[in-house]
Parts: structure tokens; C-alpha cells; sequence
């Protein structure tokens, strides 16, 4: 079944741009994209068609502190242009240089981010430094009576049960910041395969609606069970399988952050204290695990290759380095030795598909997906009886980016950054379901 069409993959953005410009007279969700990347996040929201309402980006900023050579920025400027481009470390930004918007995007690295103390002054806490959630909070919190109605944020799954001595306590302290904001705030794990996307990619998307708005009275006057069954956002975009009110977690937060950095999960520390779907709201969260249950097409790696006589030489695999990826694709026990310790171990891990089944969405693409060296993790496909690597091309529509849309820099680079990139589709679809809720209040 030949999907690559879906989601609008194959719309270029010179094409989307032009149907920008048709709806500029239509009201427009002004938003700002951080840790923007290569713009997925952009992309996604401005596919959305909708003749009443658009996304528009109106500020964006990329920065990577571990190298001086800004590929990701490059690429976000070269695709979008530099106007209203921050190409600058967010933490140097001062808040007064970020135009007033609707909806702040991103997707923020999952780190620790415990708070070291209360303040007695107008910024409130003081959260690890270095950590970018925090300056998503000073953006927020500065802005004041300015904070922008709506949140969509995504981040690894793991960030539900972060720090593994603490389960929960990052998430936790995530949500009462929020609260204390004036936010509701929805969350769900989506695996992008398990709702016809190319890719085996789990991740948590985060949306949070400031007090006052469509999604805040929803979730507010609404019950429990329908809030995650059927009227919140997550579950109106993607279904799942009816919750039983039995098997949810419900709890009340502190409001002191200082207090759930010490003392969060800490009877319990290895029980998950927030499962893959749920919300918050005035303090109190619920939260359930789902079983998916979408009725869809399905997408298949073997679905988004370039045609072979577009594949250079270099991407494919000879027979004698066959059998180095072979060996790093198949199960082994190797003895090893603590070099801190002395202490001896065996070091074992099982096979793996190889090569990669091309009747199946591709497994979750990684940063270390380019270069000819073999891997355990990057992809091998068999085309016409021959092995070969993905190409960049490849790698993007697996994200369901536009082709080339990464172009400009090395193949490795190019791997690395749609390793570090999201599937757009999830996207789309979120901000085809904000529209479509919020339209009717213009």
C-alpha cells in the first residue's frame, strides 16, 4: 500500500508558502517555534489546511551549544529565511526580544530539572542552570498577563519517569510550574506507527491551555473519563480504546516545586507515577495507559525509498562489509572487564532484524544513523539482492519532511539531524485538531 503521499509529504514548502499567503487575510495563531531544529515543528503546523484559521511562526530560535558550526540554524534559515531567526543561545535572549504570541512550540531536551531553591523575588524559582526547561518557564513567567494561550511541546517517553531514583519527579515539577502559571495541561506517548506514520518512533507531546480558553473550560467541565476518552485534544486526534475509570491514577501536586524535587515518588520511587495518557488540571492529574485503536491505513519503510538508479554507489554495503554489520546486527556474549572496578562481566545483547524489513515501518531513527561504518542501530535494507545503508533523502521521509529539505550539508550531518528530528505528521495532525476546536470561538 503506497502511503508517502499522506500528510501532505510531498508538498513542497515553496507550495505551502504560497498557501500561506492565500489565507494572511484569515486569523492567524501567532506562534513561536524553540529548539526549532531543522523547523519540524513548523512544517507540520503549516500544513495544516484550514480556511479560517492558520499557524503562523513568528519568531524561531535554533541554537546547539556542542559545536560552532550551527548546521540545524543554517538549514532552518536557508528553508524559512533569517527574519525573525534567533541563531543565539535562548538563555542570552532576553524576553522582551520575543514577540507577544498564541502558542509556544518545542521540543525541549529531557534533562534533570530539579529546582535548587525558592526565591524571595520576582523570578519566583530557581531551577537548574543550563536546563532549557526553565527557559521555557522564564518565558512564560515574563511575559505575565502576555503568556501565550496555548503549549505544544514533545520529548522522549522517558521524561515520564525521570530521574529513575525518582519516578516522575521532572514531570511532576513540569506540570505544577504549569499549574501555577494558570495552565491546564494534556499529555499522551505516541508511537507515530501505531497511526499510519513510517516510523517506529515513541515520544510524549505535551499541550497545555491557559486558564480562560476552549481547551481549559473543556477539560474543566467535562468528566474524567471523557476528557481522556473522547473531549481532550489527544483523544479527539488519536483514538484509543475506552478507559476504564478503575484503572486511573489520580493525585494532587504540590504547589511547593522545592518540595517535589525532594520528596516526590520518594515512597514508591520505582512505580510510575504517570502513565502514557492524562491531564492536569488546578493541581490535580489523571492518568491512564491506552491501547491504541486507530482503523487507518498503515505506511511501511519499503514505501518511501528512492528509486535505485538515484542511490550512490557509497550507500551500498560490499560483501566483505557485510558481514562486520552482520556481526553487529546478531546476539553475542563478550566478557569485559570494569576498568574503575577490576570487576569481571559478560556483556550479552540479542539479535536484531536484519536487514530491515522492508513490509514494516522503519525502526526509530537515530543520530547516529550516517557514515559506512557498521552499526548495531542504523538501517540496512535489501533492494534488487543488494544490502545498503538509507539515504538522506530516505531518513527525511521517514519523518515525513519534504526531500532535501536537509540539503546543504554532509550525508552524516544530514543523518544526524533527522535523528534528532520528530515525525511531522503527529504534528499536523495536533494542529489540524487545535484549529478545528478553536475556529468556532473567532
Amino acid at each position: 500500500m503506497k502511503t508517502a503521499n499522506l500528510f501532505g509529504l510531498s508538498q513542497s514548502i515553496k507550495e505551502q508558502n504560497n498557501m500561506n499567503m492565500q489565507m494572511s487575510q484569515n486569523h492567524s495563531i501567532n506562534t513561536i517555534e524553540l529548539f526549532a531544529g531543522v523547523g519540524g515543528f513548523r512544517i507540520g503546523l503549516e500544513n495544516v489546511k484550514n480556511f479560517k484559521l492558520n499557524f503562523n511562526i513568528v519568531w524561531s530560535n535554533q541554537w546547539e551549544p556542542s559545536t560552532k558550526l550551527q548546521h540545524a540554524s543554517q538549514i532552518y534559515e536557508k528553508q524559512f529565511g533569517a527574519d525573525h531567526h534567533s541563531n543565539e543561545d535562548i538563555a542570552k535572549v532576553k524576553v522582551i526580544d520575543i514577540p507577544d504570541h498564541d502558542m509556544l512550540v518545542g521540543g525541549f531536551p529531557c534533562q534533570d530539572y530539579s529546582v535548587a531553591s525558592t526565591l524571595k523575588n520576582a523570578h519566583g524559582i530557581n531551577g537548574k542552570k543550563g536546563v532549557l526547561w526553565w527557559e521555557i518557564y522564564r518565558i512564560l513567567q515574563e511575559k505575565k498577563d502576555k503568556t501565550p494561550k496555548y503549549l505544544l511541546l514533545e520529548n522522549v517517553d522517558r521524561l515520564l519517569k525521570s530521574p529513575a531514583s525518582q519516578r516522575g519527579r521532572d514531570f511532576a515539577i513540569i506540570l505544577s510550574s504549569l499549574n501555577a502559571l494558570g495552565y491546564a495541561v494534556e499529555w499522551r506517548v505516541i508511537n507515530a506507527s501505531e497511526y499510519g506514520m513510517p516510523q517506529r518512533r515513541r515520544r510524549v507531546f505535551i499541550f497545555a491551555s491557559k486558564k480562560g480558553t476552549h481547551f481549559y473550560n473543556n477539560l474543566k467541565n467535562n468528566s474524567i473519563t471523557d476528557n481522556l476518552n473522547t473531549q481532550g485534544l489527544f483523544a479527539k486526534t488519536f483514538s484509543i480504546k475506552s478507559i476504564d475509570e478503575k484503572k486511573m491514577i489520580s493525585r494532587k501536586l504540590s504547589k511547593d516545586l522545592v518540595d517535589i524535587t525532594d520528596n516526590f515518588n520518594k515512597d514508591t520511587p520505582k512505580t510510575n507515577a504517570f502513565l502514557e495518557t492524562g491531564y492536569m488540571i488546578e493541581g490535580v492529574y489523571y492518568t491512564s495507559r491506552i491501547e491504541v485503536d486507530y482503523q487507518g491505513t498503515y505506511s511501511v519503510l519499503g514505501d518511501f525509498l528512492e528509486d535505485e538508479k538515484n542511490i550512490p554507489k557509497e550507500f551500498y554495503i560490499s560483501d566483505e562489509e557485510l558481514k562486520k554489520w552482520a556481526y553487529q546486527k546478531g546476539s553475542k556474549s563478550i566478557e569485559r572487564i570494569n576498568k574503575t572496578t577490576g570487576h569481571q562481566y559478560t556483556y550479552s545483547e540479542g539479535s536484531m532484524g536484519f536487514p530491515d524489513s522492508l513490509d514494516k515501518p522503519s525502526r526509530t531513527i537515530i543520530t547516529g544513523e550516517g557514515g559506512a561504518s557498521a552499526s548495531r542501530f542504523k538501517h540496512v535494507i535489501k533492494v534488487n539482492e543488494k544490502h545498503r545503508r538509507l539515504t538522506p533523502i530516505e531518513l527525511e521521509r521517514l519523518n515525513m519532511f519534504p526531500d532535501n529539505h536537509t540539503i546543504g550539508v554532509t550525508d552524516t550531518k544530514r543523518a544526524f539531524l533527522m535523528g534528532n528530528a520528530l515525525v511531522i505528521g503527529i504534528v499536523e495532525r495536533l494542529g489540524n485538531s487545535i484549529l478545528k476546536e478553536i475556529q468556532d470561538e473567532l
